[in-house]
């Protein structure tokens, strides 16, 4: 990991360019606020006291990076508004090195998680990109059970309603080893998600059902569910996603021209399917599949 220094105290600079080399970092030292600018780290410890320049650019340019302010005092000028610029913290001289890396390791962390969050928000759309369910999910109450023949139909319904509700949302299924330990570790704020529910035998649905008691839940299964618990249906009008149902070719060749017509031209799509292109145009007229531009 790189840092830069900008601190126009040469001692001080040194000093704690010397403790961080010693803990293996990659030190810069500048006085200059437009000399740093050009430099690219994935630290910058910016002193918020230079005399007669500004930082405003800095922090401006490297925003997406950890820029730490070193305070003398703190006051409008020296914390609040570079922090408004996006400056992530502050620290206040004379500091000890270990607080100073608490904070790097701290912001560290949270951009891994940010990136991680983002990937997996960008994987969750992407499954749920053409699943769509006809449900207001604003009517949808906790604990309630959904009766699907489609799984990802319920997938999207319970990720949509945690994201809208602002819930953190906890995915347990069926098929996992040691979901009923799993479910006596929860809190009572998270929301559970219970799938696959079907594949269990009749005394360990009931086990379930009452392990769950007092929690906010959603289940989803494919049967119905003795219980008091109020039940949401969703089907799927594709064939496709029925059980037990074995797919006509035409039904195969519609879904996949659905699928996949954005992804891959036309040439390319027609010799997958081992059809010509006017064979391709013509079911894509059929089933009124056309792309949008």
């Amino acid at each position: 990991m790189k840092i830069v220094i900008i601190e126009n105290e040469v001692y001080l600079a040194q000093s704690i360019a010397a403790k961080l080399m010693e803990k293996n970092f990659e030190v810069e030292l500048f006085s200059s606020v437009k000399e740093a600018n050009e430099r690219e780290a994935d630290v910058y410890l910016l002193s918020a006291n230079l005399q007669g320049q500004s930082i405003n650019s800095l922090i401006e340019k490297h925003k997406d990076k950890i820029i730490i302010l070193m305070v003398n005092y703190i006051n409008n000028d020296t914390v609040s508004e570079p922090i408004k610029l996006g400056a992530k913290d502050y620290i206040v001289k004379p500091f000890m090195i270990e607080e100073l890396l608490r904070k790097i390791e701290h912001f560290r962390e949270f951009q891994a998680l940010k990136k991680e969050n983002l990937l997996c928000q960008d994987y969750i759309q992407n499954i749920f990109s053409n699943i769509e369910y006809d449900y207001d999910i604003s009517k949808l109450k906790t604990p309630c059970i959904i009766i699907t023949n489609y799984l990802r139909l319920a997938d999207k319904m319970v990720f949509d309603y945690a994201y809208k509700n602002k819930l953190s949302l906890t995915m347990l299924s069926a098929k996992e080893k040691g979901y009923k330990d799993a479910i006596t570790k929860q809190t009572a704020s998270s929301l559970l998600y219970f799938s696959d529910f079907d594949r269990l035998k009749k005394k360990d649905q009931d086990e379930v059902l009452e392990l769950l008691k007092p929690y906010k839940f959603i289940i989803a299964t494919n049967s119905a569910i003795e219980s008091d618990y109020e039940t949401v249906t969703l089907e799927s009008d594709d064939k496709l996603y029925h059980q037990n149902e074995v797919l006509t070719i035409d039904d195969y060749v519609k879904f996949i021209i659905n699928t996949f017509q954005h992804q891959f031209p036309d040439t390319e799509l027609s010799k997958k399917l081992g059809i010509s292109r006017k064979s391709l145009w013509e079911k894509r007229k059929k089933y009124g599949l056309y792309k949008k531009k």
